[in-house]
């Protein structure tokens, strides 16, 4: 596809399931999606899972050494192995050889790597995970950043979210005036800690980010909201057990199906609405989370990403390039640099 092809640097060590889902996914990728695969981790593992005789076209090993293994501290591993398969991939992006990067290994290591080899974008004091959720409205997907990468938040972090996930909605989910929220206990201006006041009054004064007031739990899957900014801590509960209730209500609807002939007859019946229901719910649907705010398009798989998840993941990378998030998000530097405390 000449020059216009996008080029993923994918982290084929990283994972429970790595390499053969991981190269799997990428595999798929790259025949429906067109991109360009770079896998990089040890090319014997590698090789041993590429199906017979596969085509090379817009398709690279790139050696590396070692993993960052689960137990290990971050950002310590990240130093100590630099010829590890996250730091080679989120180099060959540093050297513009890639245009993405995606691990679904260690996040908090594939979060250091990126900080260290690819630093952060102008105007952003601290990188935010995004995750994309389902909510009560079919068509309409909700951003919630923070999820994990900083468990404390300042107020002028929270605002610098707010303005990162409003490109990312706009632009790659295609909102077109991305309502923003701040999560809370309350809906009024004067609820939460003293954090959450002046970040509520912080986003109401941001000319860049169309601020909705508050939003409560009950509220985060409504609807009402396109963006919902919270602190990392905070962020990753919800996250983690949205993830879970979506998991409970598929088995439970499994579970609860008749049983024999008539099952076999209501399911296929429902087979079309049951397939729509995991693609709204099941997280594996929406392939990773972007980290934004460094100077990369970065995405962090679920550890325990299969093939399917890797494929959604790496076209999340294509849509966040192709969108040009990381340009759009510097365009907003008036408003990222703005001093506050």
């Amino acid at each position: 596809m000449g020059s216009t092809c996008v080029r993923i640097a994918i982290d084929a060590m990283g994972g429970d399931l790595a390499p053969k889902e991981i190269v799997t996914g990428a595999l798929r990728a790259r025949e429906e999606l067109g991109v360009e695969i770079l896998l990089v981790g040890d090319p014997e593992q590698i090789e041993s899972v590429l199906p017979p005789k596969t085509n090379m076209a817009l398709l690279e090993i790139v050696p590396s050494e070692g993993a960052v293994g689960m137990e290990e501290e971050p950002l310590t591993a990240v130093r100590r192995k630099p010829k590890s398969s996250i730091n080679v991939a989120m180099d060959l992006v540093k050297q513009k050889r890639a245009d993405a990067v995606f691990s679904a290994g260690h996040s908090g290591a594939a979060m250091a790597s990126a900080l260290l080899r690819l630093g952060r974008l102008p105007g952003i004091d601290r990188p935010a995970i995004g995750a994309v959720f389902p909510t009560m409205i079919a068509s309409k997907q909700v951003l919630i950043l923070d999820v994990g990468a900083n468990v404390d938040c300042r107020p002028k972090f929270l605002e610098q979210f707010a303005v990162m996930g409003s490109v990312y909605s706009q632009y790659v989910l295609g909102v077109n005036e991305p309502k923003v929220g701040l999560l809370n206990i309350g809906e009024e201006d004067s609820k939460g800690n003293d954090a959450a006041v002046r970040t509520n009054q912080m986003l109401r004064d941001n000319n860049r980010v169309i601020f909705a007031g508050n939003a409560e739990g009950r509220d985060v899957l409504s609807g009402d909201f396109d963006v919902i900014v919270c602190d990392g801590f905070v962020g990753n509960v919800l996250l983690k057990f949205a993830e879970a209730v979506g998991e409970i209500i598929l088995q439970i609807i499994r579970e609860e199906l008749p049983q024999g002939l008539q099952g076999q007859l209501g399911c296929a019946i429902l087979k079309p609405n049951l397939k729509r229901l995991k693609q709204r719910m099941d997280h594996a649907e929406h392939g990773g989370a972007l980290l934004l705010g460094v100077d990369g398009i970065c995405i962090i798989g679920h550890g325990s990403s299969q093939a399917p998840s890797v494929f959604n993941a790496i076209r999340m990378a294509k849509e966040a390039v192709d969108n040009q998030v990381l340009q759009r998000i510097q365009s907003q530097d008036q408003s990222l640099q703005r001093e506050s405390s």
